[in-house]
């Protein structure tokens, strides 16, 4: 070997080059993790498609576990009907929230109002159930006296409505406060009042955001798996009527999966996968409608066009009633989404803190008497597993995005895609895909290293875009100062950015802790329920605190404790919140020094 290419070799296998190719290889774990995810259903949805027929499968209504007679109409039906009308009161209401927000809030009022609705986004679906069904459904029986116990369209339509509300306002938020001040400068220099500016010029100017927001919205009503299952019904009508009882694609999954027979398990992973489908049609959506760098996108677009200005003489007359009374309606349905808010707390805790005790929550598991140390201690275990996979592997591809992805680059944008897939994927598609790969494919059985591992793909996402997110704000004169100091790039990466970008990580991992912590449909599917002992290792199962509030409602006789456990779990939801507030402020301090 010569000395040139021993030169050649040794710059070849350097530090900086190693460690780029680490960083190419984590920010490339999305990209295989999707396709690990649809590859698998689909291979184990093969079965269902040949034994019954893709159309018979598809458009058959018939679902019989006796005959073997598997159809999925039915359910594709009702999961399109909750969705369409979930999506019309909660979008609406929350784009009314959003505009309240930004443009009327009161100063003093925002910071309290936007922790309102980051609490409404963090309270877990399975605490929405248990209030849907023992408060929401028994006043609908009172005032409407239907057939039956209340289950049906109308009681899915307003909890779902209010699930996917802070989803459609957050975004909805962001994309008004990014419209440019000029718009509204402009109106008003025309003449407009503030009313008519936010109502007809500011709002318009914001309609991607707006269509953004309500297609993440239709995916979080899709997917939705819990509090549906609780309050649907799951009988064999179509959701022609408010209190007709019908089955969705992800209650279908939950009702029977646990007596299911091979081959109707096989025809519910071919139900997740199809419901997989429609979350990727949605992401492609998503897709087309995302601004570009310039304020607009192929669809819609806020830039003028110069030949629609030119010639035109503008009349003007006295407007604005309209304007004004929406600016009403906004005040209403801004007070109407904190009174929600506080009353599903308020009767949680009611409702669960008495039932509270230091036996219930740390005394002796057992199959007779069940309480919330076994819980303690997986959930503690299952955050731990969790983010010791997820963490390097979200850091890793956040650092290659930020610092070593060149702008415009087609691998870059295909990673963000499938961050984007993997972050919209449904949890019951990340447990069914926990159960058949690493339950049964890879004989983990019901663990919490399955739960572990599917709760990793889980918060990946999360990781990645926080992290990123907060690398992408450190000033690059700090980059620059340690290069000129003699520092290579790896050096200035992990001494000078990731120790300015901690409260992203911080965040992260606050918020990833949060999700572990609400996650029920995934855990049912990979950990399971049954076991009421504490684990002894990663290899037990356990339930979590969100696996026993469905635990303890499942069988009836329990209620009481499931009003305690989830008291636990909003307690949690509360204090995660608070920390992700400090953090934030902690950061915004240190940026002003």
């Amino acid at each position: 070997m010569t000395t040139l290419t021993k030169i050649k070799t040794a710059k070849f296998f350097s530090k900086e080059n190693i460690a780029k190719a680490i960083f190419i290889a984590l920010a490339a774990f999305s990209i295989l993790a999707v396709f690990t995810i649809i590859g698998y259903l689909l291979y184990a949805s093969i079965p269902a498609f040949r034994d019954i027929g893709f159309f018979k499968f598809i458009f058959g209504s018939e679902w019989s576990a006796k005959s073997e007679t598997f159809g999925i109409w039915r359910m594709i039906v009702g999961t399109f009907f909750l969705t369409v009308c979930a999506v019309l009161l909660g979008g609406t209401l929350a784009v009314f929230t959003a505009i309240w927000l930004v443009f009327y809030c009161p100063k003093r009022l925002k910071k309290i109002y936007t922790q309102i609705v980051n609490l409404l986004a963090g309270i877990p679906s399975i605490v929405y159930g248990l209030f849907g069904y023992k408060f929401l459904m028994p006043l609908l029986v009172d005032i409407f006296h239907p057939n039956n116990a209340g289950f049906g369209l109308l009681a899915c339509t307003l909890i779902l409505s209010v699930m996917i509300l802070p989803t459609i306002t957050s975004i909805t938020k962001n994309s008004l406060e990014a419209v440019p001040m000029h718009y509204y400068e402009g109106a008003l220099a025309l003449g407009c009042s503030k009313n008519q500016a936010v109502w007809k010029v500011l709002l318009p100017a914001a309609k991607s955001g707006i269509i953004s927001a309500i297609i993440l919205g239709i995916g979080r009503a899709i997917g939705e798996t819990m509090a549906v299952q609780m309050i649907v019904g799951n009988g064999s009508g179509y959701p022609f009527g408010a209190f007709v009882p019908f089955t969705t694609l992800t209650s279908n999954i939950v009702q029977n999966w646990g007596y299911a027979t091979p081959s109707e398990q096989s025809a519910l992973i071919a139900d997740g996968f199809v419901l997989l489908i429609f979350i990727l049609i949605l992401n492609l959506c998503l897709m087309a409608v995302k601004k570009d760098g310039k304020g607009g996108n192929k669809f819609f677009s806020r830039r003028l066009r110069e030949s629609d200005q030119k010639d035109t003489l503008k009349s003007y007359r006295r407007t604005g009633s309209a304007c004004d009374a929406l600016w009403i309606v906004s005040w209403v349905i801004s007070l109407l989404v904190a009174f929600v808010l506080a009353f599903i707390v308020i009767f949680v805790f009611v409702k669960g803190f008495p039932h509270l005790s230091i036996d219930f929550m740390f005394g002796e598991s057992g199959n007779a008497h069940t309480t919330l140390a076994p819980a303690f201690v997986s959930t503690t275990m299952l955050i731990c597993l969790a983010l010791v996979l997820a963490l390097p592997l979200g850091v890793g591809a956040a650092i290659f995005l930020n610092e070593y992805a060149k702008k415009g680059s087609i691998f870059v944008k295909v990673i963000r895609l499938f961050v984007d897939t993997l972050a919209g994927i449904p949890s019951i598609i990340f447990g069914l895909f926990g159960m058949v790969f690493f339950v049964i494919g890879m004989n983990m059985g019901y663990s919490l290293w399955a739960g572990g591992i599917t709760l990793a793909l889980i918060i990946l996402p999360t990781i990645i875009r926080s992290t990123e997110q907060s690398l992408s704000e450190v000033p690059d004169s700090m980059r620059e100062a340690s290069y000129a100091l003699g520092a290579g790039k790896l050096r200035t990466i992990f001494v000078v950015v990731l120790p300015q970008a901690i409260t992203g990580i911080i965040t992260s991992i606050i918020l990833s802790i949060g999700r572990i912590v609400n996650e029920s449909a995934a855990l049912i599917f990979t950990v399971g329920s049954a076991s009421t002992f504490i684990p002894q290792g990663y290899g037990d199962s356990a339930a979590s605190f969100a696996v026993l509030v469905w635990k303890f409602m499942s069988n009836g006789l329990q209620v009481n404790e499931a009003y305690a456990t989830a008291s636990i779990l909003l307690i949690f939801v509360i204090i995660l919140n608070l920390l992700v507030s400090l953090v934030e402020w902690l950061f915004n301090r240190r940026k002003k020094i």
